[in-house]
């Protein structure tokens, strides 16, 4: 349970710390005091979004501490996921600075507003009248009725999870072999297109780097051309290169008598004439052979945006194109010879079609009996709630067999809930005929009938008292008490009656100061301070002894109805 709640720079609130008891702790106040401040704060400590609207004006940072008790090891395993030391006690800090960043703490462990909303979960069930819409939903009608249920439903829910994930299974083997025939035939018209395609351009490993090379050489043919022949005559040209080099080594060949060295040097001059002999020929030969051949640059261009077409289609390069090539032949293989395969497997997707219909009948069955004992019970704490001619139950939808070969692993229902609260008037869908005020009480009805089921051990309701009053009110009232002798509660209400019902009391206030600010300011109630504010809430002059009297009553008679729980 929530024990202990301090506030920091919230809006109004300065600094505040409450200390909340077990059973019902209400919270009252005039409108625009901060009840509802104190609800963010809450909310804000459990994970809901932050905005930084709700730093107190004139500061940087606001800080919201929880402290819970956790003696049941609820949520031990959430925390040991999170490596987060478990304790008797669970300690949540969480800050937020104006410059939109923030810090979240468990048991002085940093984690962040998703795990925090997973830790809480398990700590905190928040109930206002938003929650009104979400009973509005048929998906959340479904998900309500499967609360109740509770373990009844569970085994059926285990196989149809089985089941779906079996024909998952099936339907992705199925689509490995191409669906069913026509699907094949179309599959296999692609493939065999695609492979053709590939065989047809007859590629070969580094064929494209050669035919770039090729295409370079050929685009440049009238350059290369030219500086072949100026190479060739600066060699071989009349008193080019060739014939000084020939004159430098007839004049060494006559000193090579003359010593070593002059040998040396004329046999190395020799030789370089003849390199450069060579040199030149070869110079000449290349350009008399060079030739300009301009089909065969469009044939090296056409390859080129054949090769670059397939790389689109198929790969990044030949190689990957030779890969591709390898697997369109394995599946056109596989498909050309698979018939007995998807025989087997159409067998086992009807069965697993025949099996899920099954379950999600039986788990249809399971459903409308406890949807029928919920609204049962919810229907009779409605008429304890003064609405004597209430009528409510959940009308399923009818699926066929195609819906339920189509089943999630939540099966094939859909359900609404239809409510009549007049004698005589048609049960009408949820949203179609209720009231502000009906709809609190069957909030409470249903919250009332769901309490001993959830482990939860504490309720916040947010004004969910709206729209009652009189000996409503009362009811009301005693419901509170009965779900506060299992759950701890947290309210925020603006009735005498469940204020008088309270095991705790807060009012919430606000004064300006010498400075000119507004602050919030939280009191817990008891004895005289409490006799005040169910006076104000019953509407009486302060100082009415008549007034005071009728406060008395209501605490006497509200600790009469706890005393007998």
């Amino acid at each position: 349970m929530l024990e202990k709640l301090t506030v920091k720079n919230v809006a109004l609130i300065e600094r505040a710390e409450i200390e909340f008891s077990k059973g019902l702790n209400v919270l009252s106040g005039e409108t625009g005091s901060g009840k509802s401040v104190l609800l963010d704060s809450i909310n804000f400590v459990l994970g809901a979004k932050a905005d930084k609207n709700m730093i107190r004006y004139g500061e940087q940072e606001c800080v919201v501490t929880a402290v819970f008790s956790a003696e049941d090891g609820k949520v031990e395993d959430v925390l040991a996921e999170m490596d987060v030391e478990a304790d008797d006690q669970i300690v949540i800090t969480r800050k937020y600075r104006a410059d939109g960043r923030g810090d979240i703490k468990v048991n002085g462990c940093p984690v962040n507003a998703s795990m925090l909303r997973k830790i809480t979960s398990r700590l905190v069930d928040v109930h206002g009248q938003s929650e009104h819409f979400y009973l509005l939903s048929t998906a959340h009608q479904l998900e309500t009725i499967d609360r109740y249920a509770g373990d009844r439903i569970l085994p059926v829910k285990d196989e149809l999870r089985l089941f779906v994930a079996e024909r998952r299974e099936i339907n992705e083997r199925l689509k490995a072999l191409g669906g069913d025939e026509s699907e094949r035939g179309r599959r296999l018209d692609i493939l065999r297109f695609q492979a053709e395609e590939i065989d047809r351009a007859q590629l070969r490993e580094g064929e494209e780097e050669e035919l770039i090379a090729k295409r370079l050489i050929l685009s440049n043919a009238e350059k290369i051309l030219a500086r072949l022949s100026e190479a060739a005559e600066f060699l071989g040209g009349d008193g080019a290169a060739v014939d000084s080099l020939g004159g430098g080594r007839r004049a060494l060949s006559e000193l090579a008598r003359f010593g070593e060295e002059y040998r040396s040097l004329s046999e190395r001059l020799e030789s370089l004439v003849a390199e450069a002999e060579d040199i030149s020929e070869s110079l000449r030969s290349i350009a008399d052979d060079f030739s300009y051949d301009e089909q065969e640059a469009e044939e090296v261009e056409n390859r080129l945006d054949l090769i670059k077409s397939l790389k689109k289609k198929y790969g990044r390069d030949i190689s990957e194109i030779f890969a591709f090539r390898e697997k369109v032949g394995q599946e056109i293989e596989l498909l050309e010879h698979c018939d007995d395969e998807f025989a087997k497997l159409t067998s086992l997707a009807e069965k697993n079609a025949s099996k899920l219909s099954a379950a999600c009948a039986r788990l249809t069955v399971l459903r409308k009996k406890a949807a029928e004992e919920f609204c049962g019970r919810v229907e009779n704490e409605l008429k304890t709630l003064n609405i004597k001619n209430a009528r409510f139950c959940a009308v399923f939808a009818e699926y066929g067999e195609q819906e339920a070969m189509r089943a999630s692993e939540n099966g094939a229902d859909s359900v609404c809930f239809y409510f009549s609260a007049n004698a005589g008037e048609p049960l009408k869908p949820l949203d179609k005929v209720i009231s502000g005020g009906e709809m609190s009480r069957l909030m409470l009805a249903i919250k009332t009938q769901m309490s001993g089921l959830n482990e939860i051990e504490t309720y916040i309701f947010d004004e969910i008292d709206a729209g009652i009053s009189g000996n409503t009110a009362k009811v009301v009232s005693e419901k509170f008490a009965d779900i506060a002798s299992q759950k701890q509660i947290i309210a925020v209400s603006h009735l005498a009656q469940i204020v008088a019902m309270a095991d705790k009391n807060f009012l919430i206030s606000k004064h300006e100061t010498s400075q000119g600010k507004t602050l919030t300011d939280i009191e817990s109630l008891d004895g005289e301070s409490l006799r005040k504010e169910l006076t104000r809430l019953l509407g009486g002059m302060e100082n009415s002894e008549a007034a005071k009297d009728l406060a008395d009553e209501l605490v006497r008679s509200c600790a009469a109805y706890r005393r007998e729980k």
